[in-house]
């Protein structure tokens, strides 16, 4: 648990804004370790099956999307727009560089996705990565015909988070290392501190 691992990915916005230190302190700030980073384009591919790692991912996202237009929806196919979605999240993620990262730290997963704050910038509580930096909205984003510029995504669970981590870096890419503060933060009885 103390070596939960989690992939980060600061979206071409997040880079372009000049985001990537302020994020990168925030996960450091609170006690997670950085053991994986690179800065890429990621091609259509890559990002293709970063997103449908799940076999169903274009259904559901495609019915979770009807459900939410209500009535204006309610004909179209959950496949047809669940493509839709994808073309534009790939589109969006492809377009410039990104930082993709490994954190490392207890409940690594569920503590960065606190921290980054929900899907949807407008509904994500100040304090948030996305609170405190977007003002985008699914409504903006749908009503331009692009995705939503969330700056960041977060692995969802820990298994969601080995399958990204093994898409997006070879193993060599990733640090096995020590820091000063695992003792602060890991040793039961901080008998490290003194010599």
């Amino acid at each position: 648990m103390r070596k939960e691992r989690t992939l980060v990915i600061i979206k071409p916005d997040g880079v372009q804004r000049g985001l990537i230190g302020d994020i990168i302190t925030r996960f450091e700030k609170m006690g997670l370790k950085l053991v994986g980073t690179k800065m890429i384009i990621p091609t259509k591919d890559l990002a293709r099956k970063h997103y449908t790692m799940e076999d169903d991912w274009v259904e559901n996202v495609g019915k979770k999307t009807i459900e939410a237009g209500g009535d204006r929806m309610k004909d179209k196919d959950p496949i047809e727009e669940g493509e839709k979605i994808l073309s534009n999240i790939t589109g969006y993620i492809t377009s410039g560089p990104v930082v993709v990262m490994v954190w490392q730290g207890v409940h690594a997963v569920e503590m960065v996705r606190k921290m980054v704050g929900g899907t949807e910038p407008r509904t994500s509580d100040v304090g948030t990565i996305r609170g405190d930096y977007v003002l985008d909205s699914y409504e903006i984003a749908d009503e331009d015909g692009r995705a939503v510029r969330n700056i960041i995504h977060a692995s969802s669970a820990t298994s969601e988070a080995d399958n990204e981590i093994n898409l997006w870096f070879d193993k060599s890419e990733v640090m096995d290392y020590k820091l000063v503060q695992d003792i602060i933060l890991y040793d039961t009885n901080l008998d490290g501190l003194v010599e």
